[in-house]
């Protein structure tokens, strides 16, 4: 099975540039990383440097968020903020420039939450335009932008499949044929999601699949999620891809149901 731990929620007591090699260490030869700058668009020296951490450790970038906001503050994106578009696209090119670097090509676009002072068709006629930015921004380097249905958040508009896939839809119908379906099954159950009946319908179809257990989003195993049974389904109708461990976990347990799972 081929997993990939997500380093900027396992891992995260240390230093940004010291969790891929403590990834590997672990016993992981992928990783993905959710924006691991402050800004957008990062001096070329921290582009370099987190490049070379990846590098160094001997690891496969497998999956990159698009520059999302304040995540603590309760950011989620910026492909549908209005007055921020300026700051999405610039992110593009920086976001591209990784992927090419170090071989990356999912690539997550947080959607964004609602605002109050725009309408809900004002953020989605925006973010088709920056879908369609993304999309073309990294298609020389054979990347695919993902769409994440999120928990947790009650101003994030896509909380179900259904809602992610209709934006990868509508992408598409514009042009855009690089995007597909983040498969987050820990939100997409939290949510309400029939994630069983998702994976039958749309398997083949994900960009990716992350996992958590619930409730309490954290490792395989701690809570009532069949976690495993899907992720063979999904295997089974055709989906190819890692599987992202995004829970939050100890790192002296955190692996703990998986060296079971290999026992």
């Amino acid at each position: 099975m081929a997993y990939t731990v997500n380093c900027s929620i396992l891992f995260s007591e240390l230093p940004v540039l010291e969790r891929a090699a403590a990834a590997k260490a672990a016993g992981f030869d992928g990783v993905e990383f959710w924006w691991p700058f402050g800004v957008a668009v990062p001096s070329e020296n921290e582009v370099d440097a987190f490049v070379a951490s990846i590098k160094d450790a001997g690891v496969k970038l497998d999956g990159l968020n698009f520059f999302a906001g304040d995540m603590p503050a309760g950011d989620r994106g910026l492909v549908s903020w209005k007055g921020r578009c300026s700051e999405f696209k610039d992110n593009i090119a920086v976001v591209a420039a990784i992927g090419e670097a170090t071989g990356c090509k999912s690539f997550n676009a947080l959607y964004g939450n609602r605002q109050e002072e725009h309408t809900p068709e004002e953020q989605d006629e925006l973010a088709l335009k920056n879908l369609l930015a993304a999309t073309e921004g990294v298609a020389s380097i054979g990347g695919t932008v993902l769409i994440e249905p999120v928990s947790g958040t009650l101003a994030y508009p896509l909380k179900t499949a259904a809602d992610a896939l209709a934006v990868v839809n509508k992408v598409k119908a514009a042009g855009g044929q690089n995007v597909a379906l983040l498969a987050d099954f820990y939100h997409m159950a939290v949510n309400g999601d029939d994630v069983a009946a998702v994976i039958e319908q749309h398997a083949p179809e994900f960009g990716h699949i992350q996992i958590a257990d619930a409730p309490g989003r954290r490792a395989p195993g701690t809570g009532t999620l069949p976690l495993g049974e899907w992720i063979a389904r999904s295997r089974e109708l055709g989906y190819k891809g890692s599987i992202a461990l995004e829970y939050k976990q100890e790192r002296e347990t955190a692996f703990d149901w998986l060296i079971r799972e290999n026992a």
